[in-house]
């Protein structure tokens, strides 16, 4: 077989024979390797279409669709976790609303302010002109009631420390002697130098005399615990009441003692009935203030 070369740099041709064996083998060769590339070329063009046809088929589809379900059940799972989280955290800070708004209201009756002032039954009065500004953002929730929580328990503490020094205030008022140990009488003999009225000599009167009538109820002054009640030489029948704070008040010379020692008793409650027991001219009822264990003069605490 002859086969004609065609040379650009010397001009002209040139002519190989080749063995018609060789030609042919190679010829062969070259149409093997064409056919062996388009076959690969339609098995990938295959293999790409039948990928397609796939995921375009009803039970490809399906599952996708299946699957896609599954994707937002689980996120709508999860939003309701966090809807039922923030749901739960308000109600605590309703509960923490609730708690101030009883501790206000009873504050108010503890401190004698005006109700209509602090009314915490309705929100408080606020207001003001509308002025443009820039849109807020919005907030992260758990951010806020987190704040929100934080400021409601630090006013919880501040107004239970507050309920406890008006309770105190309110108890230290109840336990200083205040007042007139007779809910009838008058008074026969004052604190101080006077003439005894058994020797008619000079003498110091620790206390003050509230005359009156036999069996007169004699009352406390102050809150406080009875510490002795019983007969003393020239007190006759006496109750002692210790009301805290160094004070102690005494009632003598009474007829009949009606409660006994280690009772509570509150401002205003019966202790004895008047009579004249002890040293005494007639019916009254001595009364002593004692701060520290020294006598003071009552007229301090009875006004008058």
């Amino acid at each position: 077989m002859n086969v004609i070369l065609f040379l650009r740099r010397a001009a002209g041709t040139r002519r190989v024979d080749v063995p018609a064996p060789l030609a042919i083998g190679a010829l062969s060769l070259v149409l093997l390797v064409l056919l062996g590339g388009a076959f690969y070329a339609g098995l990938s063009l295959g293999a790409r279409s039948g990928a397609v046809f796939a995921a375009d088929s009803p039970a490809e589809m399906r599952r996708i669709v299946a699957q896609q379900k599954a994707e937002l059940e689980t996120l709508r799972q999860r939003v309701q976790q966090r809807i039922d989280s923030i749901a739960a955290r308000v109600g605590q800070v309703n509960a923490h609303v609730l708690r101030l708004d009883a501790v206000g209201k009873r504050l108010v009756q503890m401190a004698d302010l005006d109700t209509r002032e602090f009314d915490f039954s309705i929100p408080p009065a606020s207001g003001g002109p509308e002025t443009p500004g820039v849109a807020p953002a919005a907030p992260d929730i758990n951010i806020m009631l987190d704040g929100l929580e934080s400021r409601l328990v630090l006013r919880d503490a501040q107004m239970g420390a507050l309920e406890n020094l008006i309770m105190q205030r309110e108890l230290r008022a109840q336990i200083l002697p205040d007042g007139r140990p007779v809910k009838r009488g008058f008074i026969s003999s004052y604190y101080g130098d006077r003439q005894d009225p058994l020797t008619g000599h000079g003498a110091f009167h620790t206390g003050v005399d509230f005359a009156g009538n036999i069996n007169d109820p004699v009352v406390s002054v102050g809150a406080g615990i009875v510490t002795f009640a019983g007969e003393q030489p020239g007190y006759g029948a006496v109750v002692e009441v210790t009301h805290g704070d160094g004070y102690v008040t005494r009632y003598g010379h009474n007829a009949r003692i009606v409660v006994k020692q280690g009772d509570t008793v509150q401002r205003g409650q019966t202790l004895a009935l008047m009579g004249s027991s002890g040293r005494s001219t007639g019916p009254h009822v001595h009364f002593e203030v004692l701060r520290a264990g020294r006598p003071v003069n009552p007229l301090t605490y009875i006004g008058g």
